[in-house]
Formats: structure tokens, C-alpha cells, sequence
């Protein structure tokens, strides 16, 4: 999507602090950090939410997601401690980009309820 600003990111069009990077996905820090860990993950592909996501095609994708917040979570320290994963799906779930994306939270204890 030409007018996609995480697809912008994949390309290098837009700048950011990456994290973790493979062929299929890309983990960068949130410019909105909420916390003092706070990075983004998101598929190369574009899909637009978790609603878009293709059972059986895009399985294999989704895998290497969960596999790669847990390297992320290795790789900054709070995979003793714990952290937060949220995947915003729509206008009334706080989606603000149409983009598939997990928002990693850590290195504070997160508070219930969320919203």
C-alpha cells in the first residue's frame, strides 16, 4: 500500500530505530513509547489487522511473529520480568495504523484494566 506509513518504514522511505529485522518482519521503537520498552513488530507484507490475516497462507508468517517477540523480549531483558502484547484491531480497538502490528510493552509493570 503506497500510502501505508509502516509499509513506508519496510522500504526505508521513513527513518526508524530498528530492533530486529528478517526477511519477513521488522521490530522498530514506537516514536509514542508508552513505556519504556515500546516496539512495534510488523510483517513485511501489508495486512491491514489481524482481520486480514490469511489462515493457512499467511500461518507460517504468524509463527515466525510470536518467535520473533520472544527474541525481542530475550534481546531487552524483559523476558524475566514480562511484558505486554497488543495487537489493536479496528476503530474501537485503538488501531491507528492499518497495518498488522503487535505493540511490545515492557520494563515497567504494566496496570489492569488497559483502556
Amino acid at each position: 500500500m503506497s500510502n501505508c506509513i509502516f509499509c513506508k518504514i519496510v522500504k526505508k522511505e521513513i527513518p526508524s530505530k530498528v530492533i530486529f529485522e528478517n526477511e519477513d518482519l521488522l521490530a522498530f521503537n514506537d516514536v509514542n513509547a508508552q513505556a519504556p520498552i515500546h516496539i512495534l513488530l510488523i510483517p513485511k507484507i501489508h495486512r491491514g489487522s489481524l482481520l486480514d490475516f490469511r489462515e493457512g497462507e499467511d500461518d507460517p508468517l504468524m509463527v515466525r511473529m510470536f518467535a520473533a517477540i520472544v527474541q525481542i523480549a530475550q534481546l531487552k531483558g524483559i523476558d524475566a520480568t514480562g511484558f505486554r502484547l497488543v495487537a489493536n484491531t479496528g476503530h474501537d480497538g485503538g488501531q491507528t495504523v492499518s497495518h498488522l502490528h503487535f505493540h511490545l510493552l515492557g520494563g515497567r509493570r504494566m496496570n489492569w484494566p488497559p483502556g
